[in-house]
């Protein structure tokens, strides 16, 4: 318990520049504070990290920080990202402190119970197959998103009025969200077998359930969006007629109607 109080901790102060722009909580602060939590794992059980848990925690430091780089050149750079959001996402002034705090608090935690399959591996001082088999799957998912976000960026280079529906895009519309579900499932999965107590499965599964109500919530906002954008043009319809929102070769094509997934 102590060590996730830690890496809770961690967690806050990473994701408190949210009080400057209160969507950072849930942005620039969820990248950076899963990168800080893969740097206080490394140095909190330095003398017992084997190669793989090493890995493990290390994975957590590039996952946040290729996260939170990208997006704070998207929110420095990109004029017109941040136009459209204006519109898009509410500027958070008149926001209460109380709110604020409760947003910040939760977010941190959702964090720490992410990344608390690392914890539990490293606290039970097991390795195994199956830890491995997990990093593979967060590896993949990384790779994922990353190639999703340079897509998109590439495609809006050429031209920034057009939905985008090349690259991975042509298998899945949010392969960037499929890939964080992916790298997160690997995390999950890399602990399966060393979860021992209840304490530890409302954690994780708090943790994992927690990330893939997010990702679908964002799924369904951008959806949204994109409809109220491009909801005129043929080719638009026809593309989200025919390719899953979320997850490849499953057939789910719009999350709109399920007002209950709150990004």
């Amino acid at each position: 318990m102590v060590m996730f109080l830690v890496i809770f901790a961690a967690a806050l102060l990473f994701s408190s520049i949210g009080f400057k722009k209160y969507v950072w909580f849930i942005s620039l602060g969820y990248g950076f504070a899963v990168a800080a939590i893969g740097v206080v794992l490394l140095i909190a059980f330095a003398k017992s990290l084997s190669a793989s848990t090493a890995l493990a925690c290390v994975l957590f430091i590039i996952y946040g920080l290729r996260l939170g780089g990208y997006l704070a050149v998207r929110e420095l750079k990109s004029t017109a990202y941040n136009d459209k959001m204006k519109t898009e996402i509410k500027s958070g002034k008149g926001m209460s402190i109380g709110a604020k705090i409760a947003i910040w608090t939760s977010a941190a935690l959702l964090y720490a119970c992410e990344t608390s399959p690392v914890l539990f591996r490293l606290q039970s001082g097991k390795t195994s197959v199956l830890l491995i088999v997990g990093m593979i799957i967060s590896v993949i998912g990384l790779v994922f998103e990353s190639l999703a976000d340079f897509q998109k960026n590439q495609a809006k280079k050429k031209n920034p009025k057009r939905f985008v529906d090349t690259g991975l895009y042509k298998i899945v519309r949010c392969p960037n969200y499929f890939g964080e579900m992916l790298f997160w499932t690997g995390v999950f999965v890399g602990g399966l077998n060393i979860y021992s107590n209840v304490w530890q499965w409302i954690a994780v599964l708090l943790g994992y359930l927690g990330i893939i109500y997010v990702m679908f919530g964002g799924a369904r906002r951008l959806e949204m969006r994109q409809n109220r954008t491009y909801g005129s043009d043929p080719e638009y319809k026809e593309y989200v007629s025919k390719t899953p929102i979320m997850i490849p070769l499953i057939p789910l094509y719009s999350v709109e109607k399920y007002k209950w997934l709150v990004a």
